[in-house]
């Protein structure tokens, strides 16, 4: 699938602005006055949910984590500083048939691998919680994907654990899978004896693969 989609870098945006925001994109890519565009940005320490999660899931209200229900698929993710997030505003129905959540994980594959990460995607067995993500060899997440589709555009998109604070992903079940181990660049990069990738270079590399 290849298309051009305009890239937009923005900084560290309150998660409610960037929903109010969102919402803005969606409706002039509906309306024909914006072109397909992927944003870039990080939030200061949030966790989100969609709204099929469990309150046992959430994190308790000791551990200072404020948790706001999303209109978007998926269940509970963290983001926070030191974590890529991208949200895609697309119109499929100008593209043709596509799955797009599955384009988006072999696109960020692709990305990390440019970066030196081997990743992967995996199948949901029948039945299972879903594994829709970007994953490690070893099968630690690296990367959330979480979208919608409405009136085929899409919203929301994907969180990539660049250099986070890990230990919030210990405050509740993230994505759903309670035996799942979350991972950063930071600590594949500490295992490899490498530098950690700075942000600017997987915002290009993620760039490239997708835009």
């Amino acid at each position: 699938m290849g298309w051009p989609i305009e890239r937009v870098d923005l900084g560290s945006v309150e998660y409610e602005q960037a929903a109010r925001d969102m919402r803005g994109w969606v409706e002039q890519r509906r309306a024909g006055l914006a072109p397909d565009r992927l944003f870039f940005l990080s939030h200061p320490p949030i966790v989100t949910y969609g709204p099929r999660t469990s309150p046992e899931e959430l994190p308790a209200a000791v551990s200072g984590l404020p948790a706001v229900e999303v209109d978007r698929g998926g269940y509970a993710t963290y983001h926070g500083p030191g974590q890529l997030v991208g949200y895609l505003v697309i119109h499929l129905r100008e593209r043709g048939p596509v799955d797009i959540v599955r384009w988006l994980e072999c696109g960020l594959i692709d990305a990390l691998a440019d970066l030196g990460f081997p990743t992967v995607r995996r199948d949901t067995p029948k039945g299972a919680d879903s594994l829709v993500g970007v994953w490690t060899p070893d099968h630690r997440k690296l990367a959330s994907i979480g979208m919608r589709i409405r009136h085929g555009v899409t919203s929301h998109g994907f969180a990539i654990n660049v250099d986070p604070d890990m230990t919030a992903f210990h405050q509740f079940a993230a994505c759903r899978l309670h035996d799942v181990t979350m991972v950063s660049l930071a600590e594949l990069a500490a295992e490899q004896g490498r530098p950690v990738p700075s942000d600017a270079d997987v915002r290009d590399a993620v760039a490239a693969a997708l835009c």
